[in-house]
């Protein structure tokens, strides 16, 4: 399925949910993740929204939950929708925080993994990472669209972001 055979407009998630990357020193803290929806790959912490929660409160507090750390200086970066019809749709918001607070610490959902940003492991991670992490990684704010069928990426558009909900 391609971008285009979808219409955005009346578009609709299944989920809402958030990814946090904290990027410190020329380095990324990522998690292994150890259950749930991409058990097994590398990411940064994040989750779905509870009730009453901004996106940008989800991304803090699954950070603190999976990694045990305070974000600090978080600033949104991106906005993704992905589309598949084996899994479910997501509207995902991330962020970057440029410091923290705490030890990154495992727990029972991530197991912290600090690397240097040009050895990010992007064969470890969901498929469309490697097309808008990088550029959320040198300051764009940007907006994803992704196909997906059985993890592969069908289709994708990026762009800069232009006007849109920033979840906060």
């Amino acid at each position: 399925m391609k971008i285009s055979d979808i219409d955005w407009g009346i578009w609709e998630p299944e989920e809402t949910a958030t990814l946090m990357f904290v990027v410190k020193n020329e380095k990324i803290l990522l998690i292994r993740k150890k259950r749930g929806l991409g058990a097994g790959k590398i990411n940064g912490p994040g989750g779905r929204l509870e009730p009453g929660e901004t996106p940008r409160q989800c991304a803090i507090r699954e950070t603190r939950e999976e990694l045990l750390i305070e974000p600090l200086n978080v600033k949104f970066a991106a906005q993704l929708f992905f589309h598949a019809e084996d899994m479910p749709r997501i509207h995902g918001y991330v962020y970057v925080a440029s410091d923290y607070t705490g030890t990154p610490t495992e727990t029972d959902e991530a197991v912290p993994h600090w690397f240097e940003l040009g050895d990010i492991p992007y064969h470890e991670m969901w498929a469309d990472d490697q097309f808008w992490l990088p550029r959320v990684l040198s300051g764009e704010q940007i907006t994803g669209w992704f196909t997906f069928k059985q993890e592969f990426v069908l289709d994708y558009k990026v762009s800069c972001l232009h006007n849109q909900d920033t979840g906060d």
